[in-house]
Order: structure tokens, then C-alpha cells, then sequence
């Protein structure tokens, strides 16, 4: 009996353990150091960065991760994912620019400190408007804590000046439609249960992401 108990204690104990790396990280309230970003790479499980877009320039890290640890521990999962879903299999970084199959990206959000890796699949780039427009479709948007209350009002075009529709209160779903530049066209279900149908500014002029795709 005490050997059962304790395989079940260890098994608890190693099951917490293997998941404290494979904990989500999916933005939850606006950031004005990754504002000047271009999109998101999708990176794999090894990545090296350089200072310079150059094999023979210094190496500043090689993050490495499993489902148990990230290295270097001094910048930390949640630093350097600007999302990461690990049963998706979606392990993005913030992207700045891209230069001859070389991509720099934040690899610390909380400093904004930048580094180039190299590109491995073109494919594995999307801009915030393409991110949005795939992934906000799919799981619909989540109004970012701290965001504005200004970005709460639907209006009837995208167009700051433009008539407001409705507020955006408690809402249980924000369906994307489509985004044009800065603003959205959703559907919200607010808590009221009534529908609401209009434009949203999802992003300020200067980069400032007010929502972010509702990716479960």
C-alpha cells in the first residue's frame, strides 16, 4: 500500500514537473515594447541567434526547449514566445525584419532585445494582418486587459470619425470577419446576449495590439 501511494505522489510530482515548460503563453494584456514588429516566425524546438545576420558574427543564444525545460533559463519561455501552444504545436516569436533568408526577431519581450536566426521556411512567416486574419478567424478575439476603452466602441466603418453602433461590454464571443489595416469587422455576443455587428480598432497607429486571436 505505502509503495502505491508512492508512485502515485511521484507520478503527480513528475507530471506537474513535465508540464511547467508546456504552460501556454498567449498574450493577455497589450505590450508597447514589441510594438514595431512586422509579424510573427514560427520557430522550432533549437534556434541560434546571432547579433548580426552573419554565420561568422557572435552567437548571442541557443534556445532550446522541450517539454520540461527552456534554456537559457535567464530569458525564459515567457519572454522569448510571443505565443506558444504546445498541443498546437504553435511556438511563434516577434519578427522586426527579414533580410536575404535572415530573420530578426525579440527574443526578449520583457527588454525588447533583438537577434537574427536564420530562416529555415518562408512559409513559417506571417504578418500581424495574415496572423489575424488565419488565427482570429478561426478562435475569434480576446479584448486585451488594459486595452483602451475607446477600442471597445463598434463603429459603422473603420474610420475613427465614423458613427458608433454599440459598445462591447462583457462579451462571451468576438467572431473576426476581416481586418483592414488597423480595424476589424466582427460580430460580438455580448453578455446580454444581444448581437453587435461593426468595426473595432484591434490595433493603435503606432502598433499597440489592443486584441489578440482567442487561440485555445
Amino acid at each position: 500500500m505505502k509503495k502505491l501511494f508512492l508512485s502515485i505522489f511521484f507520478g503527480i510530482v513528475l507530471s506537474f514537473t513535465n508540464n511547467v515548460y508546456a504552460k501556454d503563453i498567449i498574450p493577455t494584456s497589450p505590450s508597447v515594447v514589441t510594438v514595431k514588429t512586422v509579424g510573427l516566425y514560427q520557430v522550432a524546438n533549437d534556434v541560434t541567434i546571432y547579433k548580426f545576420p552573419d554565420e561568422m558574427s557572435q552567437i548571442l543564444y541557443r534556445v532550446r526547449w522541450n517539454n520540461e525545460e527552456f534554456f537559457p533559463e535567464n530569458i525564459g519561455a515567457e519572454r522569448f514566445f510571443s505565443l506558444f501552444v504546445e498541443n498546437k504545436s504553435l511556438a511563434f516569436v516577434n519578427v522586426v525584419d527579414i533580410v536575404d533568408g535572415w530573420i530578426e526577431i525579440v527574443y526578449n519581450n520583457k527588454t525588447g532585445e533583438t537577434g537574427w536566426i536564420k530562416e529555415d521556411d518562408p512559409y513559417k512567416f506571417m504578418t500581424w494582418i495574415n496572423f489575424y486574419n488565419t488565427y482570429g478567424k478561426k478562435y475569434g478575439l480576446n479584448l486585451l486587459k488594459g486595452a483602451p476603452a475607446s477600442c471597445k466602441d463598434i463603429k459603422s466603418s473603420a474610420d475613427e470619425n465614423a458613427q458608433t453602433l454599440s459598445t462591447i461590454n462583457a462579451p462571451q464571443k468576438i467572431h473576426l470577419s476581416i481586418i483592414r489595416g488597423n480595424w476589424a469587422l466582427v460580430s460580438v455576443l455580448d453578455a446580454d446576449k444581444t448581437p453587435k455587428t461593426g468595426y473595432i480598432r484591434w490595433r493603435s497607429d503606432d502598433g499597440v495590439r489592443y486584441y489578440f486571436p482567442a487561440v485555445k
